[in-house]
């Protein structure tokens, strides 16, 4: 029988369409490697979204401490800051270390769910010093 140029082959009196195993096999490869590209880009995107996070409640946290010093003259006695909410608390550990009077630094460490091997710790003190333990350093985490 003669063949059509469209998807088909006549077989008998009817026509067969349809798609090849060949073909079907490579739409799933080509949104395997889509979908692998996703995962790891929004990956990504939610550690830098949680990074941003975790650097404005540490900024928060440096403004209640300000205010605490203009009204007690130090730092010693100040609380230490709660965590930054239930979204971030289970990814950053921010903790106070007041070394005397007048000076103080504030620690965001990420915790085995943040995975954040780029910028690591996050660290701000009294005089407004910002730094990061990872690699990138502080203008790609700050």
């Amino acid at each position: 029988m003669a063949t059509d140029r469209s998807r088909g082959a006549w077989v008998g009196a009817r026509r067969v369409e349809g798609f090849t195993l060949i073909e079907l096999m490579i739409v799933v490869a080509v949104i395997a490697i889509l979908g692998t590209i996703a995962n790891a880009s929004y990956k990504g995107y939610v550690i830098k979204s949680r990074r941003a996070a975790a650097t404005t409640c540490l900024e928060e946290r440096a403004q209640f401490l300000e205010r605490y010093y203009t009204t007690n003259l130090t730092y010693t006695g100040a609380p230490n800051p709660a965590q930054c909410g239930p979204e971030l608390e289970s990814f950053y550990e921010v903790t106070l270390n007041v070394t005397d009077s007048k000076s103080y630094t504030l620690t965001a460490t990420p915790t085995d769910r943040q995975d954040d091997d780029k910028c690591g710790t996050l660290t701000l003190n009294a005089r407004g010093q910002r730094t990061a333990s990872g690699p990138s350093g502080v203008a790609d985490c700050w």
